[in-house]
Order: C-alpha cells, then sequence, then structure tokens
C-alpha cells in the first residue's frame, strides 16, 4: 500500500513551484507534448479541469514542460484516446477507462462499475488502498501508466420519456448506456443503446430511444433533454464515482527528467480535486434551474434498484469467473468496498442524514 497522501502531493507541488524558475530553466531540457481528451470544450467542467492540469504543469515546471490539450475530435474521436496514447500518437491522454470497457472490463475499476465506490472512496482505493498498485499493473500490457484525473462525484440516472414505476416499465425501454451498466440493463429487460452526446437530443425528440444517461444537473442542463424527457431519475447506480483518469505512455514517461514527474504527477492529484470541487459547486443550482424549468426529479423505485444490484453482482461475478484479470483486481476491491460501506454507515452517513433531515423542517 502507498501511503502518499494529497498534503504530499500539495506540498511536492507548493515545493516545486518555488524552485521551479531558478532551478529546472537552468538544468532541464524543454519538452512538448500533445494531451488528447476524450470531451468537447462544451463540458467546461470536465474539459476546463485539464486545461488546469496542463497550466499547472507547465507553472511547476517554469515553462519547461508544456502540454497542448486537444478536445474530442481534434486529434483522434473521443472512443479511441486510450488506442492514440497507446500508439504514441499523442504523450497523453484524458479519458474515463469504461469507455475501453470492450477491450477488457477490467478498465471500469479504474472509473466506476455498477454500485461501485463513491468520489472519496475511489480515491481511497486508488491512493491508499491498492488500487493504483492493481491498475497499473494491469496497464504494463497497454504500454500506458495512468494517473488520477478527476471525478464527477455520484452520477444522475439520467432522462425518461415516460415515468418508470415498476421492473415491467423497463421491458424494450430503449435507453442510452454502455459498459458494465449496459448488460445489466439489458438482462433487466432494456435495449442499451450507444449514441454520442450530440445526438442524444435528436434520439429522445423522435423516439429512436426512450431514455438516456448522461453526467448530472450541471452537464445535463446544457443539452436540454428535459425538454423531450422531463423524468429526471436518481441514483445514477452505475455511476456512484466515475474517476477520470491521465493515461502517459510508459516510454515517454520513463524520458521525462524526475523533476518533471514529480510535476506531473503532483498537477494530476489538483486537478483530481478541482473536478469534483467545481461539480459540488455547480450542481445544486443547476438542479434548482432544471426542476424550475419543468424537470420532475424521481428516485428509481426500491424493487427496481434490488434487482439492479442483484444482476450487477452477477454480472461481475461471471466476469470474475473467466476472466483473470478482472478477478484478480475485483476480489480485492469488494473487500476494499464492504469495508468502506460500514465505515460510512456510522459516520457520514449518519451526519448526513441528520443534516438533511433537519434541514426539510
Amino acid at each position: 500500500m502507498q501511503r502518499r497522501s494529497f498534503l504530499t502531493k500539495s506540498a511536492l507541488g507548493a515545493t516545486a513551484a518555488a524552485v521551479a524558475a531558478p532551478s529546472l530553466a537552468q538544468s532541464n531540457p524543454e519538452v512538448k507534448w500533445r494531451l488528447a481528451s476524450s470531451f468537447p470544450k462544451t463540458l467546461d467542467t470536465i474539459f476546463g479541469s485539464a486545461e488546469h492540469f496542463t497550466k499547472r504543469v507547465a507553472q511547476l515546471t517554469g515553462g519547461r514542460f508544456q502540454i497542448r490539450q486537444f478536445a474530442a475530435g481534434d486529434i483522434v474521436p473521443g472512443l479511441q484516446v486510450m488506442d492514440a496514447v497507446q500508439a504514441g500518437t499523442v504523450e497523453m491522454g484524458h479519458t474515463p477507462s469504461y469507455y475501453y470497457f470492450g477491450k477488457d472490463p477490467t478498465f471500469a475499476f479504474d472509473c466506476a462499475v455498477p454500485f461501485g465506490l463513491t468520489s472519496r472512496q475511489q480515491t481511497a482505493w486508488i491512493d491508499q488502498g491498492g488500487g493504483r498498485e492493481l491498475m497499473r499493473d494491469f496497464y504494463k500490457a497497454y504500454g500506458i501508466i495512468n494517473f488520477l484525473g478527476g471525478n464527477t462525484g455520484t452520477q444522475m440516472g439520467g432522462w425518461y420519456r415516460k415515468e418508470i414505476k415498476t421492473l415491467a416499465d423497463m421491458k424494450g425501454m430503449k435507453i442510452r448506456i454502455a459498459g458494465f451498466a449496459g448488460r445489466v440493463m439489458e438482462r433487466m429487460g432494456a435495449v442499451p443503446q450507444q449514441i454520442p452526446a450530440g445526438d442524444v437530443y435528436a434520439a429522445l425528440e423522435k423516439g429512436t430511444i426512450d431514455a438516456a444517461e448522461w453526467v448530472g444537473p450541471y452537464d445535463d442542463e446544457k443539452l436540454g433533454l428535459l425538454k423531450v424527457a422531463p423524468h429526471y431519475y436518481s441514483p445514477g447506480w452505475w455511476e456512484a464515482g466515475p474517476q477520470l483518469s491521465f493515461y502517459v505512455g510508459i516510454k515517454e514517461w520513463e524520458k521525462l527528467p524526475k523533476e518533471f514527474q514529480a510535476a506531473l504527477e503532483a498537477a494530476s492529484y489538483e486537478c483530481h480535486v478541482v473536478m469534483q470541487a467545481e461539480y459540488d459547486s455547480k450542481n445544486p443550482a443547476a438542479l434548482a434551474r432544471l426542476i424550475k424549468n419543468g424537470a420532475k426529479l424521481h428516485y428509481f423505485p426500491k424493487p427496481i434498484m434490488d434487482e439492479a444490484y442483484k444482476v450487477s453482482t452477477q454480472v461481475m461475478e461471471e466476469e470474475a469467473a473467466r476472466n483473470a484479470k478482472f478477478k484478480k483486481v475485483y476480489e480485492p476491491w469488494k473487500r476494499f468496498r464492504q469495508d468502506q460501506n460500514m465505515w460510512a454507515s456510522v459516520s457520514e452517513q449518519q451526519m448526513q442524514n441528520y443534516l438533511i433531515a433537519i434541514g426539510r423542517k
């Protein structure tokens, strides 16, 4: 288990900033990299947090290490960022790992799986719970080293043209969703669809799909989906704490001076914190606006949640039985989740429930 903490990283960043101009500028070469993002510039919180990252790397290295960020489609499509890093087309990528579920479902542990870890728990698992070591060992086969790259927090359950009251309402329902969640939805009777964000509105408006999940209030508001699918559900049980990652080609990483490696890692931690803070700050007001403008907020009925949990567990256990790489991560991850939920039940959950209840009086 690694014992580095956010405090250590912050101290590292501060120290690097203090010495950058006088020392790094004199002793290190100029390095210029390209970073491919899986996101468009319109997603200003996700895309913007990576902009924060690139600026901090430059600041921490006295301008000697410059990373230029490109939006999805500028160099490669958003779903091909990992391939671009692996092939050496770009030195870095910023992406959610579950985009590569089709290559190996094990990728999802570096982002989110159904009924998985919350944002804080995911960070704890990666940084202190052995997750970093497990995932880096997995990534070696792809020639990639991964770094924390942000988290949205628990996402919403999506937009639905009609209210979902029972499991029967999900039979035949066409929903934009993929990965593990798509497998689970399919077993529950729904029909998962993979549709780019830019086409979701038109698909809902035409009735090509019946529902679509995206991110949360701040980003969802921009898509205008409430006009064609007014029923807004919570929670997104398939994304309790979806983490983004920075991918760096191992060969490129090993070429970097040690000071540049330290700056990159410190900046990735800053980016990780900034993204979650931004979403926590922006989502409440966005949700209030959505409701004011006609969004009908619902919570998935308990029978649906129970069935989703049961099926999710079945799907992951089946994957573990046939995929040794998946099992190697899944077994310790599962124990970590159990311990974390026990602790949350006697700490934050109790405090949060009280504050929520008293705030409603």
